[in-house]
């Protein structure tokens, strides 16, 4: 095992090079039924079991993003579960927060405490939408807007776009009809991208559960648009870490060589999570998704306090 161990120059983490792709193939396989990349949980990993604080961090989990979620764009697109006005919505709006949010990462939370306590409350955030789905007695995207109560209509597992505008969207997905607001979503998008941009993750792990839980759009059509989103403002956030200048001697690059073995395994994890996913009930993904996210950010709230 010592032969496999590897110094990472860039970010000093010393480990096993199975040990990332491990990892984060069983993050993926999980998280990315719900449509998350699963870096919203990488990033705790690297934090506190390998001890990498520094902001180039950020950087490092957008690399594995941009490896990794390809895979599952690819199932997506084919299964033809993507709803493209929703997707264009969640990409133009985030872009523009993802650099705000890269210098706000730089500037007002370089200290690593500081920047669990923040990471900490939005985790707290993603986990109370989760939860709150799972207790609810009505599951959101069970039937479209205007559909009678009990109505049981099955139509193609197929997304079908039935009007689009920069007000108002409305598409089809198994007989029922959805409708949710183009430039509302946008709006949020950038206030997301902002998160992102600071956490390294895309902003995915909260656009899903608000499309879910707000807008009511069932999970299954929502998950491509959330991959999709995540991995272009992932390329948008590796260049601003990589080529923006940052104060003094802050070190901003990612770290390719690591971000990659995650990548690795998050690419095949990613697949089989959106190879699997029409066919495990919503509840259950949300609940376990909502137990470890709420565990993660209970520990970084309360070590910030101590």
């Amino acid at each position: 095992m010592s032969l496999l161990t590897h110094l990472f120059p860039i970010s000093g983490v010393e480990t096993s090079i199975l040990l990332p792709p491990a990892v984060a193939l069983v993050i993926a396989a999980f998280s990315s039924l719900g449509g998350v990349s699963g870096a919203f949980l990488l990033l705790p990993f690297q934090m506190s079991f390998l001890n990498y604080t520094a902001p180039s961090v950020s950087a490092t989990n957008f690399v594995y993003n941009i490896v990794a979620i390809p895979s599952g764009l690819y199932r997506f697109i084919k299964e033809g579960r993507m709803v493209w006005p929703l997707t264009w919505s969640i990409v133009l709006g985030t872009l523009p927060g993802i650099l705000f949010g890269y210098f706000l990462r730089i500037h007002f939370l370089p200290d690593p405490r500081r920047f669990k306590f923040f990471v900490g409350c939005v985790l707290l955030y993603v986990a109370a939408r989760l939860v709150r789905q799972v207790l609810s007695t009505h599951q959101p995207g069970q039937r479209g807007a205007g559909e009678p109560a009990g109505s049981t209509h099955i139509g193609a597992s197929v997304v079908r776009t039935i009007s689009a505008s920069f007000r108002r969207t409305e598409y089809e997905f198994q007989g029922n009809r959805y409708v949710f607001q183009t430039g509302m979503v946008g709006a949020v998008s950038f206030m997301v991208g902002v998160i992102g941009g600071v956490y390294g993750i895309g902003g995915g792990a909260i656009m899903v559960p608000f499309c879910v839980s707000v807008l009511h759009l069932p999970v299954h059509t929502v998950a491509g648009a959330g991959l999709m989103g995540t991995f272009v403002a992932s390329l948008a956030g590796v260049g601003f870490y990589s080529l923006l200048p940052a104060p003094g001697t802050l070190a901003t690059s990612p770290d390719w060589l690591l971000g990659g073995l995650f990548g690795v395994g998050g690419l095949a994890g990613i697949y089989v999570g959106s190879r699997l996913q029409k066919h495990v009930p919503a509840r259950v993904i949300k609940g376990i998704l909502g137990a470890a996210t709420l565990f993660v950010s209970f520990r970084y709230i309360i070590v910030y306090f101590q």
